[in-house]
């Protein structure tokens, strides 16, 4: 069955419109079929080794597992989406970074790193697409709010966890 698993692991993922864990992928299959966890993974794996010579690729990110384009192809497929590739400024990114790399952090803490003020479109824009969230409040006067990434952030940027961005070390080595 492991061939056909794989299969239908690939029309599941090839239809799904975000990644899913092993739990929701178990959800597909009728009780009497009983796919566990080690088969699904198994079947998982035959489903990358078979997508080695294709266009897209079966990748794990800290939600679950989805199949996507190959990055070598991103010039083609970008052709017809109609939605615009987001061009993010300086302070976007830079606050994101912070954010990821300094969690939890709070408003006041980035402005401190960065030597000016947030601006409150950055933080809500950050907090509207779901890449960050409030994760509590500092135990300080006016208890502010305490950022820090989600899964959707790790998705987005097809990472399994935080352990998996690039340290920072590796940044400074690279003129970043």
């Amino acid at each position: 069955m492991s061939t056909e698993l794989a299969l239908i692991l690939e029309a599941i993922l090839l239809t799904a419109n975000k990644p899913l864990s092993l739990e929701q992928l178990a959800t597909f299959f009728a009780e009497e079929q009983v796919i566990d966890k080690a088969s699904l993974k198994q079947g998982l794996k035959q489903l990358a080794e078979q997508t080695q010579g294709r266009s897209f690729e079966l990748i794990e990110t800290a939600s679950g597992y989805r199949l996507q384009t190959k990055l070598v192809y991103s010039p083609w497929v970008s052709r017809h989406q109609e939605e615009k590739v987001s061009k993010y400024s300086r302070v976007f990114l830079e606050t994101l970074a912070l954010i990821a790399w300094r969690q939890p952090i709070t408003r006041a803490e980035i402005e401190e790193i960065r030597g000016v003020a947030v601006n409150a479109n950055v933080l809500r824009a950050l907090l509207e697409r779901e890449w960050v969230r409030v994760l509590g409040h500092k135990e300080v006067p006016g208890r502010p709010e305490l950022l820090g990434t989600t899964k959707q952030f790790l998705d987005y940027f097809n990472l399994k966890s935080l352990e998996d961005l690039p340290q920072l070390g590796e940044l400074k080595e690279l003129g970043m």
